[in-house]
């Protein structure tokens, strides 16, 4: 049930997809929707937080192993935070290009629920990690490890699901159906950005502006 809810609401957004469809794609009976989740906010919820939980397990999982072992670096910190948001949306059986569909379409829902669900699912892992990137990086503010944070969650929700535009632009030299090939180019980008944060160009860049 949840597998065709994941697939009609990535294809027809919420608004565009009924209970019926939904029943009919799972080939079960529509009252067994209904008891189950009640309504259709509660089927999306219940399909949504059930690829969020398991990436957001993953996440904190190797973030607190990085913290036990104190061996932590920044690139490490960034590959754990890119890592099981990229690779799950390059793997169908966890979602792959339907889910990283739903993430961006849920983020800019104008209902309340909609953001609330955001909400819920991720703020206090991205909370975990700004704290932990402030804690890899001395000298980085709250709020420069706030906009790393968003950045960084921006360029992986933008190559969770392969479109093949790489490949198109490079002319065949390189690929975005290679999930090492678009984390070794991320971590190194994004690290480099929180390091300028840290370095304090933002502020000079800003000053040099007046």
């Amino acid at each position: 049930m949840l597998d065709a809810a994941e697939e009609l609401f990535a294809v027809r957004g919420f608004d565009g997809t009924s209970m019926r469809e939904i029943a009919l794609e799972a080939g079960v009976a529509q009252a067994l929707l209904h008891y189950h989740f009640k309504t259709k906010e509660g089927l999306f919820e219940a399909m949504f937080t059930r690829r969020s939980s398991a990436i957001n397990r993953i996440r904190l999982a190797r973030l607190d192993a990085m913290l036990s072992r104190g061996d932590m670096t920044l690139e490490d910190m960034v590959d754990a935070l890119l890592r099981p948001t990229v690779e799950a949306g390059h793997d169908a059986s966890r979602g792959g290009r339907s889910f990283a569909s739903l993430i961006l379409s849920t983020s800019s829902m104008s209902r309340d629920w909609g953001r609330d669900l955001i909400q819920a699912s991720y703020d206090q892992v991205a909370r975990r990690f700004i704290a932990a990137l402030q804690l890899a990086l001395p000298g980085l503010s709250v709020a420069d490890a706030t906009w790393g944070y968003l950045f960084i969650i921006g360029a992986g929700l933008t190559q969770m699901s392969p479109t093949g535009r790489a490949d198109r632009l490079s002319d065949g030299q390189t690929s975005d159906q290679d999930v090492e090939t678009i984390l070794s180019r991320a971590v190194v980008f994004s690290s480099a950005g929180l390091r300028a944060f840290a370095d304090g160009l933002v502020a000079r860049h800003a000053a040099e502006s007046h």
